[in-house]
C-alpha cells in the first residue's frame, strides 16, 4: 500500500506540516508514504498541444514525468496546497492539469461512440484523493473545490474526514500550524479514513 503526499506550497511551511501528519499516521498504519515537494521541480505548464492523444504521454518533457510514474504507482494522494488569491498554487495546478489530461489518452483515443465518449477505466480510476488547503481566513472554499473538481473527473475516490480537511495558520506568513489542534485532528481522523477505504478495496 502506497500513498503519496504532494504538496503545492512555494516554501517550507504549514502546508506541508499537515500533509506530514497524514503521512506519519499512515505509516504507523503499515503503509509506504512518499512526501514530494513542488517548490524544487520544474514544472510547465499543459501547452495544450494535444501531443498526449498520439504519443499516449505528455510531450512536455521536466520533472512531471517523474512525479507522474510514482502518481501512476500509488494507491493514493494526500495532495495539499496554501491559498494565496483564493486559489491552489500554479505549480500544483500545472501538475493537475497534465497529469489529468495525459492520464485520460493514455487508455483513450480521441473518438466517439453513439454520440459520446467511452472512457471506461482510466489510470487513476478509484484510487484515493484527499484534498488538504491552508488559509490563514478566507479562500478555502474554492481551492478546496478546485481540488476536488480535479480528483472527481479524472475517476479517484475522494476520502473526507469529520470535517473539511482544511487547516487555518499562517498569520502574517508565520509558520504555526502545530498550534491548531482541531485542524491536526482533522487530518489524523482522515489518515484513519484513507487506511480503511484502501485496505476495504484491497481485500
Amino acid at each position: 500500500m502506497k500513498v503519496l503526499g504532494i504538496c503545492g506550497s512555494p516554501r517550507v511551511g504549514n502546508t506541508e506540516y499537515y500533509i506530514k501528519v497524514v503521512l506519519e499516521e499512515l505509516k504507523e498504519k503499515g503503509f509506504e508514504a512518499e512526501y514530494i515537494r513542488l517548490r524544487n521541480k520544474s514544472i510547465s505548464q499543459c501547452e495544450g498541444c494535444y501531443g498526449c492523444i498520439e504519443n499516449k504521454k505528455c510531450v512536455v518533457e521536466d520533472d512531471f514525468q517523474e512525479i507522474f510514474n510514482k502518481m501512476l504507482e500509488a494507491d493514493g494522494f494526500i495532495v495539499g496546497s496554501p491559498v494565496y488569491n483564493g486559489s491552489i498554487t500554479p505549480r500544483l495546478k500545472a501538475l493537475l492539469d497534465r497529469a489529468g489530461f495525459s492520464a485520460r489518452w493514455m487508455k483513450n483515443d480521441l473518438e466517439t461512440s453513439g454520440g459520446k465518449y467511452d472512457w471506461g477505466q482510466m489510470p487513476f480510476s478509484r484510487k484515493i484523493f484527499a484534498p488538504i488547503t491552508v488559509a490563514r481566513k478566507t479562500g478555502q472554499t474554492f481551492a478546496f473545490a478546485q481540488l476536488a473538481l480535479w480528483a472527481t473527473v479524472n475517476d479517484f475516490i475522494i476520502t473526507g474526514s469529520n470535517y473539511w480537511t482544511v487547516g487555518s495558520a499562517g498569520t502574517s506568513g508565520s509558520v504555526n500550524a502545530n498550534e491548531d489542534t482541531e485542524g491536526i485532528s482533522i487530518m489524523q481522523h482522515l489518515a484513519g479514513n484513507i487506511d480503511y477505504v484502501i485496505k476495504k478495496l484491497k481485500s
